[in-house]
């Protein structure tokens, strides 16, 4: 078992925007935490921008040997996992280069190529799924364990059946409802785990200039990553939790399914 002072976290597409920054805030606070990328050597290179207690490791949530071999690495080195924050996620599998509004009108129901429906819930759903339930077992090996996945306001039904939301249009079939079929997933787990004692949130991070985005989101990856860093830090929030930033969002920052 982890003692208070041992905690082991591990942040998948972590070398990079909103999970570089959750990577560092862990470090700050004493975790060992270990930087998953699909390329090692970016990971790498973000692990010798944070320092500490940071550790590369070789991350890909659609291949299912990167993520045994990925188990296999820190049951050996920690033994356990108190901390799983599912970051990685792509917005599209066409063609780069492109605008938002170029990549998000692509995606409409109607239109969308279902391959190209077919690799962004690849990611974003299946291998995000794929990933966490690979570490449940060194989950339940720590106290208080905890998975955090990053989602987006963009997949909330209630927000988007609303008429008068300025960004319903953005609702695209393949990135804005593979976040809609996240959250039932992983409401799905909380349910399912809520008598083991591991937690299971989900957060956004609002507008966020990120690459998922063609860096064109309103707020800056230090600003949008303030919430995710708060819930990937907080450990009495409620098991089941969908929260996002104040200007997204009401009360005690939940966000409407």
């Amino acid at each position: 078992m982890q003692t208070n002072e041992n905690k082991v976290a591990l942040i998948s597409g972590a070398n990079t925007g909103v999970g570089f920054q959750i990577a560092k805030a862990l470090v700050e606070n004493g975790y060992t935490v270990y930087v998953g990328s699909r390329d090692f050597q970016k990971g790498k290179a973000a692990v010798e921008l944070l320092g500490g207690s940071a550790k590369a490791i070789q991350l890909d949530i659609t291949d299912s040997d990167s993520i045994d071999a990925a188990v296999k690495t820190i049951e050996n080195e920690s033994g356990y996992l108190t901390l799983l924050v599912n970051n990685a996620a792509i917005s599209h599998a066409g063609a780069s280069g492109r605008t938002m509004e170029e990549v998000l009108g692509s995606q409409r129901a109607s239109i969308v190529p279902i391959s190209e429906l077919k690799k962004v819930w690849e990611t974003n759903v299946f291998g995000t799924l794929a990933v966490t339930q690979a570490f449940l077992p060194l989950l339940h090996k720590a106290s208080g364990a905890r998975i955090v996945t990053v989602s987006s306001a963009l997949g909330s039904l209630t927000i988007n059946a609303n008429p008068e939301n300025p960004y319903r249009s953005n609702f695209d079939a393949a990135y804005g409802a593979s976040k809609t079929a996240l959250n039932g997933i992983f409401l799905s787990l909380a349910i399912d785990l809520e008598n083991t004692g591991i937690k299971v949130h989900m957060v956004s991070p609002g507008f966020t200039a990120t690459a998922l985005n063609n860096f064109q989101g309103t707020d800056s990856v230090e600003e949008g990553s303030k919430e995710p860093i708060r819930v990937a830090l907080a450990e009495d929030l409620p098991t089941g939790s969908f929260t996002g930033p104040a200007n997204f969002s009401g009360k005690d920052n939940i966000l409407p399914w």
